[in-house]
């Protein structure tokens, strides 16, 4: 018998931060989470971008585990097979594929996308996890900041060329609760005035992400697809300890594992139904917004799909 956390606890482990974003948090809260059915996925195609590692493989071993087909939409192909090896000997029988693709290229995207439609007519999930932390500015190979090109413009545009294959499907933007600390710089959405830090680039391209989740959703619900974003709490995984080690090191008797930072994703996923256009955390949605600081309108958010569009090379004529 599966007893569900009280509402009242649930948004106060929310909102205290430290303990909804760690380990207790996850325990606390999946106790009273039903087991999904083991073929909930079976016969569905997924993508899963940047899925060499930590919450990326988590989450293909979780689709995986429920039936999917799944590609590892990675940059290193040999690391992208090392890990398609350990998830097939985890999950017997599963079928994994590596599609190499670097998601902050826009090239790189664009031809993989005509690569990827042209033998393959349907995808029920795309999993957008790929994700850098860059310690000093650096732009991609069409000259955008790099957590912009990687977190926003590359997911955009291949969102937007896998579109004719995505029917009735379910598109996750991998966020972070980071994004909290920021609110939208229109003004400024390539971080080139100030002084530079990574942390800030990332949290700011995590709240872009979220606040396009509406846009996009609206945008691909006449087919049936569904887009959420998610935020998958504080979990031990290569990047972090590459990234923000101190941070690691203050908090790692806390820290999530990779599966339990991947397992909203695997439940969307596998869960028909749900609100579109929402920001969900531990298979709940949550609130976009902590301060009146951060809230961006309506307006502001068709601006950045605008701006984003445009940067990502897509025809804003017919959008």
């Amino acid at each position: 018998m599966t007893t569900q956390l009280p509402a009242a606890l649930d948004t106060a482990l929310d909102r205290a931060i430290a303990p909804g974003y760690s380990r207790i948090g996850f325990r606390l809260r999946s106790r009273g989470w039903p087991p999904l059915p083991a073929d909930a996925l079976r016969g569905r195609t997924a993508l899963v971008t940047g899925a060499n590692s930590g919450i990326g493989k988590a989450v293909a071993t979780g689709l995986a585990r429920l039936g999917a087909s799944v590609s590892l939409v990675v940059r290193d192909r040999a690391r992208g097979e090392a890990a398609a090896a350990e998830i097939s000997a985890r999950v017997p029988g599963s079928v994994i594929e590596v599609e190499r693709c670097d998601v902050a290229d826009l090239r790189s995207v664009r031809e993989f996308a005509a690569e990827f439609t042209g033998r393959a007519h349907r995808v029920d999930v795309l999993v957008h996890n790929a994700g850098v932390l860059p310690t000093t500015r650096t732009e991609s190979p069409q000259g955008h900041e790099l957590c912009l090109a990687t977190h926003v413009l590359g997911p955009v545009l291949l969102t937007e060329l896998l579109a004719p294959a995505l029917t009735d499907a379910t598109v996750v933007l991998m966020s972070s609760g980071g994004m909290y600390t920021q609110r939208l710089h229109l003004d400024d959405p390539e971080y080139r005035d100030g002084a530079y830090r990574g942390a800030t680039a990332y949290a700011r391209s995590k709240r872009m992400q979220v606040a396009l989740t509406p846009v996009l959703a609206e945008r691909y619900a006449p087919a049936g697809t569904a887009v959420h974003s998610m935020h998958p709490g504080w979990v031990d995984t290569p990047g972090i300890a590459t990234s923000l080690p101190r941070f690691r090191t203050l908090t790692r008797p806390l820290l999530r594992t990779p599966a339990e930072g991947a397992d909203t994703a695997v439940w969307l996923a596998a869960t028909d139904g749900l609100p579109a256009g929402r920001f969900w955390h531990d298979r709940r949605p949550r609130p976009e917004h902590y301060t009146r600081r951060t809230r961006e309108s309506a307006a502001e958010r068709e601006r950045l799909w605008q701006f984003c569009a445009t940067a990502a090379g897509l025809d804003t004529t017919a959008i």
